[in-house]
């Protein structure tokens, strides 16, 4: 899955009219005549986008499959085992987390290696070992399975955590903070947040653990194996939801039960409710179609199992991405834990790609972590005016045979359809149904005029008010005059925002 990347100079043109997301795509022609005059908007009528249809196990379609030729991360020294991954896209890197052990890193006992690369082939960086056991407390011994998000500029690490081999349902999970994602600091006291609920001892003595954080609308889900739940099958294998605003789950937290999520007066409170029959699994929010993908092994290989908001339909029948393993997947995710936006066609197209163990060394011990992946085609999305919000920063054509750009869920129309691929960040070729909906905020019509500062940045002006654009060649394709100004007169001019 290629990585999109933005200019910086984008990046500061389209935080003045909101938040954007990167892409890439075909161009959109320019339209022939002459230059028009500059238009309000306020009079156009907007028409209310039709009631969303209920999404109800479609079938999509896999396309694209892909894996690396080998290996792409391990362990060094003496790392017999490399499992678990999480992995991030962030600022154009992919960073991945996992479990692992690694004498060097004390005490004894499983460690959370890091790594980071260009792309999830790699090459990556010589892992290292960025969280240990804690000599005391739950986590005395192990740490693993990890799992990461990012709210704001804080890192979030739920790992599981053992004091001792051999141990009886006594893995439970922890939460660590980070500022850089490699040097982590022990939450909660160094206590657990999450343990076995004991509603049955079976023959799997597991516990508690191998749990996937996503944040979405300010709650942090957690997804997660309880091998003494209530609601796993026989063997144990069973995955619950909690959720909370609290990173830490010591307040506010709801479960997932058979009629929704309902409060909780603990995190170890009976689990009646299991979303599919696994262990190990990994899970992300896909926006363009409001519904949860869990990623979790199968015969054929990493199954995605998908689930809509509320728990109570599943949107898409369950598509495989095939290939060996040994252990659970870890799904590529954004720091919030959702799907990337996929680049060609946001709304109809989610790029699924894990890195997963694929063999066991001779100890039995799964290893050789390697990337698979798909593109599940068909998702019928950006159906409401929250899912098009995947659309930020995407070009498309208009109804007026000109180029419109949706910025913060509004639409920013351009005569020239070239001018327009200079402020989006990608362009898609054909209009989704939704975007008629959006209201058009600003028009940009050809001859408008533009000025550049002492550092080189151009700007339309608009309505008397500074468009800053991603290329100085904008000027030229929008026939607009260009006046130097001094630093302190681009200062002043006001901002244009939808």
């Amino acid at each position: 899955m290629p990585l999109s990347r933005r200019p910086p100079a984008l990046l500061a043109a389209l935080a003045l009219l909101g938040a954007v997301t990167a892409c890439t795509s075909t161009a959109v022609g320019d339209p022939t005549g002459s230059p028009t005059n500059q238009h309000s908007p306020t009079s156009e009528h907007v028409p209310e986008p039709p009631p969303p249809q209920q999404r109800n196990y479609l079938k999509l379609t896999a396309e694209n499959g892909r894996e690396s030729p080998g290996t792409v991360v391990t362990g060094v020294e003496d790392a017999v085992y490399n499992y678990a991954p999480a992995v991030m896209l962030e600022n154009g890197k992919v960073r991945t987390w996992w479990c692992s052990q690694m004498g060097s890193a004390k005490p004894n006992g499983d460690d959370i290696l890091y790594s980071e690369g260009p792309s999830l082939d790699g090459p990556f960086s010589t892992a290292r070992a960025v969280l240990s056991g804690s000599g005391g407390s739950f986590d005395a011994m192990h740490t693993c399975d990890p799992s990461l998000i990012k709210i704001g500029d804080t890192y979030y690490l739920y790992y599981t955590g053992a004091s001792r081999d051999n141990h009886a349902n006594g893995s439970s999970v922890g939460v660590a903070t980070s500022k850089d994602g490699t040097n982590w600091t022990r939450a909660n006291g160094g206590q657990t947040i999450l343990g076995p609920a004991g509603d049955i001892v079976r023959e799997n003595a597991y516990g508690a653990g191998q749990q996937s954080a996503i944040y979405l609308d300010g709650w942090i889900y957690l997804l997660f194996t309880d091998t003494t739940g209530y609601a796993a099958a026989s063997n144990g294998a069973g995955q619950y939801v909690l959720r909370s605003k609290d990173p830490v789950f010591t307040t506010g937290v709801e479960a997932l039960t058979p009629q929704g999520f309902k409060p909780v007066e603990g995190t170890n409170k009976a689990r009646t409710r299991s979303v599919v029959e696994a262990y190990s699994s990994d899970w992300m929010w896909i926006e363009a179609a409001s519904a949860f993908a869990i990623a979790h092994e199968t015969e054929t290989g990493t199954t995605i199992t998908f689930w809509n908001k509320e728990f109570t339909r599943h949107p898409y029948e369950a598509v495989v991405i095939p290939g060996p393993w040994t252990e659970g997947p870890g799904l590529v995710r954004t720091p919030e834990g959702h799907a990337p936006i996929n680049t060609a066609d946001p709304c109809e197209r989610v790029s699924i790609d894990v890195l997963r163990s694929t063999a066991k060394d001779g100890s039995g011990a799964p290893t050789n972590i390697r990337h698979f992946g798909i593109d599940a085609l068909g998702l019928d999305g950006c159906a409401t005016a929250e899912e098009a919000k995947v659309l930020n920063g995407f070009s498309m054509p208009s109804p007026e045979r000109t180029a419109d750009v949706v910025v913060g869920g509004k639409i920013v129309r351009f005569e020239r359809g070239s001018v327009a691929a200079k402020y989006a960040s990608g362009m898609l070729a054909r209009r989704p149904k939704i975007a008629d909906s959006l209201k058009v905020a600003v028009r940009v019509p050809a001859g408008v005029p533009a000025v550049r500062s002492p550092s080189r940045q151009l700007g339309l002006l608009v309505n008397n008010k500074l468009m800053i654009m991603n290329a100085l060649e904008a000027a030229e394709l929008n026939s607009s005059e260009v006046t130097l100004v001094s630093q302190e007169e681009w200062d002043r001019f006001e901002r244009l925002t939808t």
